[in-house]
């Protein structure tokens, strides 16, 4: 019977080998062979970064109630999809679990390198984010950390402006931000991601969605009337001197800090600054700051766009049964609870995230499980493999535009034919 390997390693995936380099911050690898529980031999490999490694304890637990031994490979969030393409070219598994993002899901089923995982029609329904690793009915993933945009406003602010009502609608929101503005309470009350990567597109997506309730068309290009309503929008905010200029060549997440630095009055951002509103540590208004739903047009937004992280299991493992329990139990009501002590991963089922918020652990919660069943997939015929290259098109005409080089229309039609021509329109 062989003895449980629980080593945190840095690996190396070349064309048909996969070559595994041993290091552990957590215990010594002979303390690991002594300490961990006996199987019957059976292993798994699982490749994720670093925040999504569930403690050993957990693992024991899973190895003393399944008898497979699992071996954590973590690998930096940028590096995993490189190896494991790397790895497959060979017709080799990097792991037999990986990480899955939701912007990679598309290129990965495109490729073949994941295998279809069965999910009852009870977990569907405790989890929405499984739509976005679902494609042509079949889910290719399973959601392991949530995140969903939620808004948030500073209720201080919108006080000493004189309003009392947290705003349901996007107008409701620009008449706030200019009494905000010019009673000179802050200087920049809006915040958005601007520069030109990942952050901006998404926040572009997320934007014509609340507004419009949609993104796309259901052949795939962009839905002109709800990306131009939502790129005038933004210009809007911009021009009129809502946002910090400096923003627009700055990270994603400087523009949600300055929320919590009681720079702003108001945003659409992650879930998991929920909790970062609360701890005093990174948020100078604590106490000030409530989530509350996205806003829409008439109305409060129907609709919020998800963009978890998941596992899926490699079309190349030969322990695909073993990995795809491994795959269960992570994504279970139980080590969901036990992954967001440890790691602090919003659970991606509602279950969950209700018994969370109900008994304490998450708190100032606001409108954060009320947003949750909310979530649903922008995409109408799930991520497409071209994703990367749609992304880079629409940031880097968001950016042009809030940089005054192009108008809200000229940065529509050039990132619309750039979509037309992936979509193969």
């Amino acid at each position: 019977m062989k003895k449980k390997l629980l080593s945190v390693l840095l690996c190396t995936a070349l064309i048909g080998t996969l070559a595994v380099g041993c290091g552990s911050d957590k215990k010594t690898e002979e303390n690991k062979k002594e300490d961990a529980p006996k199987s019957d031999g059976k292993e798994i490999t699982v490749m994720v970064p670093e925040w999504a490694v569930p403690s050993d304890e957990m693992l024991d637990a899973f190895t003393e109630e399944s008898s497979i031994n699992v071996v954590m490979n973590v690998v930096s969030w940028d590096d995993i999809r490189d190896k494991v393409a790397i790895a497959a070219s060979g017709g080799a598994a990097a792991a037999d679990v990986i990480e899955v993002d939701w912007s990679w899901v598309g290129e990965m089923n495109s490729a073949g390198w994941l295998e279809e995982i069965e999910m009852t029609d009870e977990d569907k329904a405790d989890m929405p984010t499984l739509e976005t690793f679902s494609i042509d009915g079949k889910v290719l993933a399973v959601p392991y950390a949530n995140d969903y945009r939620i808004a948030y406003y500073n209720k201080e602010h919108f006080k000493q402006a004189g309003i009392e009502k947290a705003p349901e609608t996007w107008d409701e929101v620009y008449d706030a931000l200019k009494k905000i503005k010019d009673a000179g309470i802050v200087e920049y009350p809006y915040t958005m991601p601007m520069n030109a990567d990942e952050s901006a597109t998404t926040s572009m997506m997320w934007m014509a969605y609340s507004r419009s309730g949609q993104v796309f068309n259901e052949d795939g290009t962009l839905n002109q009337d709800a990306v131009l309503d939502a790129l005038t929008f933004e210009k809007k905010l911009v021009d009129e001197g809502f946002t910090d200029p400096a923003l627009k060549t700055a990270s994603g997440m400087d523009a949600y800090r300055k929320l919590t630095a009681g720079e702003a009055s108001f945003m659409v951002g992650p879930t998991k600054f929920v909790g970062i509103s609360s701890n005093e540590e990174e948020c100078s208004v604590v106490g000030q700051i409530e989530a509350i739903l996205l806003p829409g047009k008439d109305a409060a937004s129907e609709k919020t766009m998800p963009l978890p992280e998941a596992v899926g299991v490699t079309k190349f493992s030969e322990n695909k049964d073993a990995a795809k329990e491994f795959v269960k139990w992570y994504t279970s009501a139980e080590t969901q609870k036990e992954l967001y002590q440890a790691n602090s991963s919003i659970p991606t089922r509602n279950s969950v995230l209700a018994d969370l918020i109900d008994d304490g652990t998450i708190q100032n919660a606001g409108a954060m499980l009320d947003e949750a069943k909310l979530i649903q997939s922008p995409f109408p015929n799930g991520i497409p493999d071209y994703y990367s290259e749609m992304s880079n098109a629409i940031y880097n005409n968001v950016n042009k535009m809030v940089l005054g080089e192009a108008s809200a229309q000229e940065a529509f039609d050039a990132m619309n034919k750039k979509v037309t021509e992936l979509a193969g329109k």
